[in-house]
């Protein structure tokens, strides 16, 4: 056996950091985590400090590693990251310029609202598969050269870099001497041409975007550069970058096209393997950029719920109903049924199909029988709605058919959560052995391009379920439950938003 046949994957999510190493069976032989702090300076305003994210992946990846024996083990980095959150700093310095946007900021709705009324949503779509919309990056890009002093000046001369959260650390690993991305973190921009893969110059004018400031772009699975060998003690290759998503895309081992994953963390993301071709959706799911190995690309349909483990998270924080997570198995399970009760999570604005970046939450169908059992329920059960909305929709663009998800992320631990999914959506689940399949993705990647894992079939081979949840429930009962949702949905839409 080789003495590097270990991987490191880091995982920088949206709330937390992660670092952890797998060995070639894909068995995890050390984790660190670590979370950070959110920033909500103004109504609809998100965002994080590059700084603290930083410095998580750096403690966290440095504790994995030495947890796991030295970095004389690790044949190679992986990173994955929250898409969409984008970073701009000085090239000279290396400092952020501002805080991180996050991907769930809204602070140009209006921006984007004003750029559809002009037609330019057409152009968009052709070029990148997407909408216009504040959860992608480029107006959150402008937004930053047009109001830090003197940024569009420095950007015009090539002064500054712009990234999303996987380029940062990149420049960050490396030193400074690579400014990089993958081409599923470049997809995500509404700057980059998903077809002739490149940066679009129509683009780039139509969001004011100078190109002095744009990383390179690069295949997921190949050598980005290696670390500062002050960082570990050695330079370690760092060989495999994805978004979030597509790194679970990978992870769960969906390289088949009709294979879909489902990702649950802070919102859920569906992606549905459609081949090497893109498929054009009619329901406003997204087309994109599943991966890019050895130069050949495969494309999925995605479809973004903006709030999943995110509802649960305001159950305990918010409404302080639970202390943890893991109750709300029991709450749903301690109830006969739901009460007529249903949660739309629309705090941020809803994601596909509806793109309504106005829509607010809604809990609708209390009484006074209603207990916060019910109300934990329904934030489960919501967000079973959502993905069958979203599959639904991916179905109906001819993007195939699947007899099976697969789903990862926090909230697949729960089981009477999986059972329900598969219930509404009529076909298998399938849990992994290991949830983290984000980090194994990312892991997957960068040690296909070191030799650990031969190829996709030998990645496929390394998956393993860990339990099957298959469809249950009546058909009456189902088709009643899904029209109450679709009722409480079209309330959430036409209700005018206060704020």
């Amino acid at each position: 056996m080789s003495a590097q046949d270990y991987v490191l994957a880091i995982d920088q999510g949206t709330t937390s950091t992660r670092s952890i190493v797998f060995d070639r069976h894909a068995h995890e032989i050390s984790r660190a985590r670590q979370e950070f702090a959110q920033h909500y300076p103004n109504a609809g305003w998100v965002e994080h400090c590059p700084e603290d994210i930083w410095n998580d992946v750096l403690t966290t990846s440095r504790t994995a590693v030495e947890q796991a024996g030295g970095a004389a083990r690790i044949a190679g980095i992986g990173i994955t990251n929250q898409r969409e959150t984008i970073v701009v700093w000085d090239r000279a310095t290396g400092k952020p310029i501002h805080r991180a946007i996050v991907w769930q900021d809204r602070r140009t709705a209006a921006t984007c609202q004003k750029l559809k009324e002009e037609g330019a949503e057409t152009l968009v779509r052709e070029r990148t598969g997407l909408l216009i919309d504040p959860y992608f990056s480029a107006t959150k890009l402008a937004w930053i050269l047009d109001n830090v002093s003197g940024a569009r000046a420095q950007a015009e001369k090539g002064e500054l870099a712009f990234g999303t959260i996987d380029s940062f650390i990149l420049w960050r690993l490396t030193g400074g001497k690579v400014h990089a991305t993958d081409i599923t973190n470049a997809a995500r921009t509404l700057l980059f041409n998903i077809h002739t893969q490149q940066w679009d110059d129509d683009l780039l004018r139509l969001f004011h975007i100078p190109a002095a400031l744009l990383p390179e772009v690069k295949d997921n699975s190949t050598l980005f550069g290696e670390t500062d060998p002050s960082l570990y003690g050695r330079a370690i290759p760092i060989a495999g970058m994805a978004g979030d998503q597509q790194a679970a895309v990978v992870g769960q081992a969906c390289f088949t096209p009709g294979m879909a994953k489902a990702t649950y963390g802070t919102g859920c993301f569906v992606l549905l393997n459609t081949g090497e071709k893109p498929v054009v959706s009619k329901h406003r799911m997204l087309t994109t950029i599943a991966y890019r190995i050895g130069g050949k690309t495969t494309y999925a349909l995605e479809g973004s719920i903006f709030v999943a483990g995110a509802a649960i998270k305001w159950l305990r924080d918010g409404l302080h109903l639970i202390t943890h997570a893991s109750q709300t198995d029991d709450m749903a399970t301690r109830i006969p049924h739901s009460h007529g009760v249903y949660m739309v999570p629309g705090f941020v604005g809803l994601g596909a199909p509806h793109w309504d970046p106005d829509a607010r939450g809604l809990i609708c169908g209390l009484t006074l029988d209603a207990t916060a059992a019910h109300i934990a329920r329904a934030a489960l059960e919501s967000v079973a709605y959502q993905t069958l909305d979203l599959v639904t929709a991916m179905m109906q663009d001819g993007g195939g058919t699947t007899d099976a998800l697969r789903v990862d992320g926090g909230m697949s631990a729960n089981d009477w959560f999986c059972q329900f999914l598969a219930d509404m959506l009529q076909v298998k689940v399938e849990r992994p052995h290991n949830v983290e399949t984000t980090a194994l993705g990312a892991g997957f990647l960068a040690g296909l391009a070191t030799g650990v894992w031969k190829n996709e079939a030998t990645l496929a081979s390394e998956w393993k379920r860990g339990q099957l949840f298959e469809p249950s429930m009546n058909n009456e009962q189902r088709r009643t439950m899904i029209a109450g949702w679709h009722q409480a949905v079209k309330r959430t839409l036409t209700t005018p938003s206060l704020g």
